[in-house]
């Protein structure tokens, strides 16, 4: 085995030191701002009601009866009224008509959530939104 002269010996032990040193003043400094960091942090049961109350904001437009109902082509739209007809499809279709609708899935994306083929979830999206037509239709009149 051949030994490494002296020079290159001692360039390793410094190298080697040196990195000892980086990785230990790199750790004080994740600890430092840990530290701090905590510090300036608060848990949720420490917080005073009307500081808990900023936390959130409530949407004014959805509260009360009035603001919640549509009118289309006449025919007034409730929430409830919607609900109602989608609890009416069965339970594939309403997937794929709130994929579509309320997440902008596309067609294909609905096909491999749901593993069917692309056109089995065009058909259950447009057969779902004619059968969805004739319930409110019916109630609305």
């Amino acid at each position: 085995m051949i030994e490494p002269d002296r020079t290159e010996w001692q360039i390793r032990c410094a190298f080697n030191a040196f990195c000892k040193r980086v990785l230990k003043n790199e750790a004080i400094n994740i600890y430092n701002e840990r530290r701090q960091q905590q510090a300036k942090e608060m848990t949720f049961s420490d917080l005073t009601l009307q500081e808990e109350n900023q936390l959130y904001t409530l949407d004014k437009q959805y509260e009360g009866e009035e603001g919640q109902n549509f009118q289309v082509a006449g025919k007034k739209i409730t929430p409830k009224l919607l609900a109602e007809a989608l609890r009416t499809l069965p339970k594939e279709k309403r997937k794929t008509v709130l994929l579509y609708y309320f997440f902008d899935k596309s067609d294909v994306e609905i096909a491999e959530l749901l593993d069917i083929p692309r056109s089995t979830a065009q058909y259950r999206r447009t057969s779902s939104f004619e059968r969805l037509k004739r319930f409110l239709e019916g109630t609305c009149r």
